[in-house]
């Protein structure tokens, strides 16, 4: 269980300016704070987290609220525009917390999340983020996460292309410059080679790059019989573009940042057959992903992706918390984590270790036919 007898202090401070707001005599709100890029060239996370964590909360309120001990609460969203930067991060955080909040839903990236980790750990609230994978983003007492960590990731797809695949020599194309892919780059490397499988070739890239011909041509020149991009939709757009235009066909193995890029790419068949990690797909046929897919595209007009269904088990996950502690003091819910189980969109159960990661299967989807489909 974790410890946080450090934050008693500051879990005080903070319960005295985020007291929950009286709607009635039997009725009380819980304020959840959230952050994510809604600007800029990660916008679609944030977006998604927001939407997806908004459809949660009016599914939880219509059928009644959270029931904390004797009292009633109905759940409010304050979530603020982070731009998936840092100095970003840290504004959007300290304004939520001036608004009062009783918990963090964010942030939504990784670097946005380590950059807060220290403020919210101090204030010692309840911290879930949704989609935040890198391993210090739950580093502190008070955070947990959704979403699998990197090094799940890696080490996941690595056996998978190994042990399910049959491949042998894998390329590798990530961003140096950002901890997501460098933190998935490592694990599957070391797993990669533990397997007594090779890799041929590791190049790299940098944030805001978008020319990766010289990368492409020097995989293109190898034995390699896959490429592995653990990167971000966007990059990918790029990438799989020009090895398109190279003539390359090598598969595409991908991370869960591959989510949303049929968003984005001009021809769906450059991503076709590719295979990445993620929990969720909405062409599910079962009946709680039915039924949130209706329920998203009824509010949104779109379909929605893993960051949204991340999000949505994240306030979910604060209802049970919620209900577990008899209370909304931070230090009773963070120590309700660890008992809690969550039947979500991107796991059945979801429950929550010591170190505040989330415990569930790794699941891979595919592309077919221009769609989203889980690999058989």
């Amino acid at each position: 269980m974790k410890k946080f007898t450090k934050f008693v202090s500051a879990v005080a401070a903070v319960s005295l300016v985020a007291a929950p707001m009286a709607v009635s005599a039997d009725e009380k709100t819980f304020l959840l704070g959230g952050s994510g890029p809604l600007t800029g060239a990660a916008a679609s996370y944030g977006t998604s987290v927001k939407q997806g964590a908004e459809i949660a909360i009016q599914e939880i309120n219509d059928a009644g609220g959270a029931q904390v001990g004797e009292d009633t609460y109905k759940l409010e969203l304050a979530f603020e525009d982070d731009e998936a930067t840092e100095d970003k991060a840290v504004q959007a955080y300290n304004t939520l917390m001036d608004k009062g909040i009783n918990g963090f839903l964010g942030c939504t990236t990784s670097g946005s999340c380590i950059a807060v980790a220290q403020l919210s750990q101090q204030d010692g609230i309840l911290q879930i983020t949704p989609s935040g994978s890198a391993e210090g983003c739950i580093e502190p007492d008070n955070a947990f996460r959704i979403c699998f960590s990197d090094p799940e990731q890696g080490v996941a797809m690595a056996d998978y292309a190994v042990d399910t695949l049959g491949y042998k020599k894998i390329a590798v194309l990530y961003n140096v410059a950002d901890e997501y892919s460098t933190g998935i780059y490592d694990a599957f490397t070391a797993e990669i080679e533990a397997k007594g499988a090779e890799i041929v070739d590791a190049e790299s890239f940098n944030t805001g790059d978008v020319d990766f011909n010289s990368q492409l041509t020097s995989i293109k020149g190898t034995d390699a019989e896959a490429i592995y991009v653990p990167a971000y939709y966007q990059d990918i757009t790029y990438i799989t573009k020009q090895a398109s235009e190279l003539g390359m066909e090598l598969p595409f193995l991908g991370s869960d940042g591959w989510d949303g890029v049929l968003k984005t790419v001009t021809d769906p068949a450059t991503v076709e057959g590719c295979i990445f990690t993620s929990p969720f797909c909405a062409s599910v046929d079962d009946e709680k992903v039915v039924n949130f897919v209706k329920a998203y595209q009824d509010a949104y007009g779109e379909t929605p992706d893993q960051f949204a269904a991340d999000a949505y088990d994240g306030v979910y996950a604060f209802k049970a918390a919620m209900e577990e502690a008899g209370s909304i003091e931070s230090a009773d819910m963070i120590d309700a984590m660890t008992k809690i189980s969550v039947s979500g969109l991107t796991g059945d159960p979801i429950t929550f270790d010591a170190s505040g990661a989330a415990v569930k299967d790794v699941k891979f989807v595919t592309v077919k036919d221009g769609q989203y489909t889980y690999v058989e």
